[in-house]
């Protein structure tokens, strides 16, 4: 395996809701009091510094041309991005993403679509299409678009209690080689007031994943609404345990699942872009409050999670830092040796 680190965005913090997300975590505001030197501040400060060596794209609209590196030869390119509601997204430059990272597959989540568009230029590029609409009208939404055909297609988590809940959040592709699973996982909420639902989500989702592995390995992409340790978020104490996405509940179970610390047995997984850069702050999701792309403040919270046995097949798991404009998330994509 050869992985090569390209281009990264800054991740922000949270707590007061985001008017671009209906379902993203909420940023936590800052003190309007003069900020004491502390422990925390010391903290952000050093996060100020090393995000600084990394240009802040700040455009409303994404600018082009876009020009992204070439998808090597005998591989497939999947990129995921959550487009904070498809039809704002396509008049802001998603087209010209799409065609210049030119995707084998493309995950889109939140689309807040009520029936499946007829668009006629995504049509002509990917041929099999899986749009998964949410039972709230302009609500959730998440979409498979592939040029390769799957084997089979589902959009359920079998035992989970509310299956209209589960609508507009997953859709399962399975593939020669592997499940591919792309999401639009559930927030726990403006103060937390949906963590109870995330618990079930989580409960039924890991069940889920984990079942799938056995028959083949798995993809699972989009969304994630997790930001997993400290260095995925800006000022990770002021949201602990506070904010949607950064809770002892949420971490501890995305560990646990990685780990497979609930079924011992069980293959392992990993967090793909982290296992490759073990140390960087990066983002995928910028609040348009605040100003928080400015000021660098924002959460890791898309991305791409395999089973292990996968691993040896990667060969890049980029964060498109300079696709900014078209969403307040940043798309992120993996490529990996062969056809799915």
């Amino acid at each position: 395996m050869a992985p090569m680190a390209r281009t990264s965005s800054k991740r922000k913090v949270e707590g007061s809701d985001d008017s671009g997300s209906d379902d993203e975590p909420s940023q936590v505001s800052q003190s309007s009091k003069k900020p004491r030197v502390d422990e925390e501040t010391q903290e952000s400060q050093s996060q100020s510094q090393s995000q600084s060596q990394t240009p802040q794209y700040t455009n409303k609209v994404l600018p082009v041309p876009v020009v992204l590196p070439p998808k090597p030869t005998n591989t497939t390119r999947i990129a995921s991005w959550n487009v904070s509601g498809l039809a704002a997204s396509e008049k802001k430059g998603f087209k010209d993403y799409v065609e210049a990272e030119n995707p084998d597959i493309l995950i889109i989540t939140e689309t807040k679509l009520n029936k499946v568009p007829a668009n006629a230029s995504l049509k002509s590029r990917f041929p099999y299409q899986y749009w998964s609409i949410s039972a709230t009208k302009g609500y959730a939404g998440t979409a498979i678009l592939s040029k390769q055909k799957p084997l089979s297609i589902d959009q359920t988590i079998p035992g989970h209690p509310d299956p209209q809940s589960v609508k507009g959040r997953i859709v399962t592709l399975e593939f020669e080689t592997c499940h591919l699973v792309g999401t639009y996982v559930v927030n726990a909420g403006q103060n937390l007031k949906t963590l109870e639902a995330k618990k079930v989500w989580n409960q039924h989702f890991f069940a889920y994943l984990r079942e799938l592995d056995k028959k083949k390995p798995v993809i699972w992409a989009g969304d994630l609404n997790v930001a997993p340790t400290a260095i995925d978020l800006t000022n990770a104490k002021k949201n602990w345990n506070k904010t949607a996405g950064y809770t002892e509940v949420e971490t501890s179970a995305f560990k646990n699942f990685l780990e497979s610390s609930e079924d011992p047995k069980g293959n392992q997984f990993i967090d793909v872009w982290r296992n490759l850069h073990p140390d960087e702050r990066a983002y995928t999701y910028y609040s348009y409050r605040f100003n928080c792309r400015v000021k660098g403040i924002g959460w890791r919270i898309d991305g791409f999670v395999l089973s292990e046995r996968l691993q040896e097949r990667v060969k890049v798991c980029d964060i498109r830092g300079e696709i900014y404009g078209a969403s307040d998330h940043i798309p992120v994509v993996l490529e990996v040796d062969g056809t799915l």
